[in-house]
């Protein structure tokens, strides 16, 4: 048998024989800012430059413009107070006066029956009775007077045409000579108040 020498394999072909493996290190995604070695947000020179920037600004502002501007903002925030309160207290004023012009308007209608009553003794007082009637025609007068006081005017509707607005028709009559929707009797005195009417006056009107 023939001895032969043993030839040692080239580097090159080594490698060729056995091929590097992979590095896995290097095969690995870089997945955050920190294993790429970027400055996140916070650690961003800019953004540090300007926190640092302003905080100066703010350290650095003069006295006297602050003092001014804290000024301006309480002078505003007491004009708003003020408005506020001025409002309310118009408010609350118109609220007042409209609930005491209700309350005076149901008094009103309260005493409305007692000024008819008083009119209708003085329609049916006879001749004889006239010394009574004196007295309740003084009564009626101070009464119709303390209502006009308080804004409260009466008004008799004879002989005007019907007014849906201001009368209340009891009943209608045939009568010659006068036209359709005349008032011809008034049963009860209408009433106005506060530009409105408190209570219409109740008639009969021709047909």
């Amino acid at each position: 048998m023939f001895e032969h020498d043993e030839q040692p394999i080239p580097p090159e072909d080594n490698d060729r024989a056995h091929p590097a493996e992979p590095d896995a290190s290097a095969q690995q995604p870089i997945t955050s800012r920190d294993e790429a070695d970027e400055p996140s947000g916070e650690e961003d020179p800019a953004n540090e430059a300007e926190r640092l920037e302003a905080k100066e600004e703010a350290e650095a502002e003069d006295p006297l413009a602050r003092a001014q501007r804290e000024r301006d903002e309480y002078l505003d925030l007491a004009r708003r107070a003020q408005a506020d309160f001025e409002n309310y207290r118009k408010r609350a004023a118109k609220e007042a006066a409209a609930a005491g012009d209700r309350a005076k308007s149901g008094l009103v209608r309260e005493l409305l029956p007692v000024v008819d009553n008083l009119e209708r003794a003085l329609d049916s007082a006879g001749e004889a009775e006239q010394h009574l009637a004196e007295g309740v025609r003084l009564v009626h007068s101070e009464l119709i007077a303390v209502l006009e006081r308080h804004g409260v005017e009466q008004f008799d509707p004879s002989g005007h045409q019907f007014d849906p607005a201001e009368h209340e028709a009891l009943s209608m009559r045939d009568e010659q000579g006068a036209e359709s929707g005349l008032v011809l009797d008034v049963v009860e005195k209408g009433y106005r108040a506060n530009g409105g009417v408190l209570r219409p006056a109740r008639v009969v009107v021709s047909s």
